[in-house]
């Protein structure tokens, strides 16, 4: 109970949700690293959170899909042995249907999405377990398990968060390390003037502002949730889900076809 808690780093940390995280856990304590491309907003939030809270934080200017600037946040992860929680929050989206985008700017998104991410992670995980402790939050999505809702390349990066998080979890459970994926819905930040569709043309029903979700996400962390849907009203609707995905497991690979498809049947037949 007397552990400091360490320094969180902090990517995508210059405004939206990010910056949120980072006001949320220098106020429990955490020193912090935050990492952004936009140097004026980073170096901003960077001064009024170290006055407000008496806590150290550093900016660091990198654009993660830069193999230079994601080599230099993965060195600080390996070679700071003071962090304690890695918040992989950078990232972008897109709400234009599959076939019609970008190629470019799906290859973009893959690399910010997916492999920034695992690169940070495996950066991380090393030093987490030679210390007994540490903290991975991924911010995954919705489309995650709904991938019809957006882009479909969005939400085939979501899933492999989402993904990506249970296998670490299965792993690392047993090594002192925390890990959880965050599945916002629609929450009120800049994602959606990026993507296109402003925020305020969507449903006001349906948009949670981002310090809620930040709140409600950390409220799930505290509760031990490796996955934490902020929107989710009644959470033995996803335990039911994860149950359901879980019994199949020993079921999924077999010597023999299932018998719905009459392989066998056919083959005796002579067909």
């Amino acid at each position: 109970m007397t552990q400091a808690p360490g320094t969180a780093l902090i990517t995508g940390a210059s405004a939206g949700i990010g910056a949120i995280y980072a006001d949320r856990l220098a106020r429990r304590g955490h020193d912090l690293i935050l990492v952004a491309r936009n140097r004026r907003r980073l170096g901003s939030l960077a001064r009024r959170l170290a006055n407000e809270t008496g806590r150290k934080v550093e900016a660091v200017e990198a654009d993660l899909t830069s193999a230079a600037d994601l080599q230099r946040v993965q060195d600080i992860l390996r070679s700071n042995a003071g962090i304690s929680v890695l918040v992989n929050n950078a990232g972008v989206g897109a709400s234009g249907p599959l076939l019609g985008s970008d190629i470019d700017k799906m290859d973009h998104m893959i690399r910010l999405n997916v492999t920034a991410l695992t690169r940070l992670t495996y950066a991380a995980v090393p030093g987490f377990v030679a210390r007994g402790n540490g903290t991975i939050i991924n911010i995954a999505s919705i489309v995650a398990i709904a991938p019809e809702v957006l882009n479909g390349v969005y939400g085939g990066t979501k899933a492999f968060v989402l993904a990506f998080s249970h296998s670490l979890r299965h792993e690392l459970a047993d090594k002192g390390v925390r890990v959880q994926a965050v599945l916002p819905g629609a929450t009120a930040t800049e994602f959606w003037d990026v993507v296109g569709t402003p925020v305020h043309q969507l449903p006001a029903q349906i948009v949670m502002t981002a310090s809620d979700m930040v709140d409600a996400a950390l409220a799930g962390l505290d509760l031990g949730e490796t996955v934490t849907i902020p929107s989710l009203p009644d959470k033995a609707e996803w335990d039911r889900h994860e149950a359901a995905r879980l019994a199949m497991t020993d079921r999924l690979s077999s010597a023999i076809p299932a018998p719905r498809y009459n392989l066998h049947r056919r083959a005796g037949a002579g067909v």
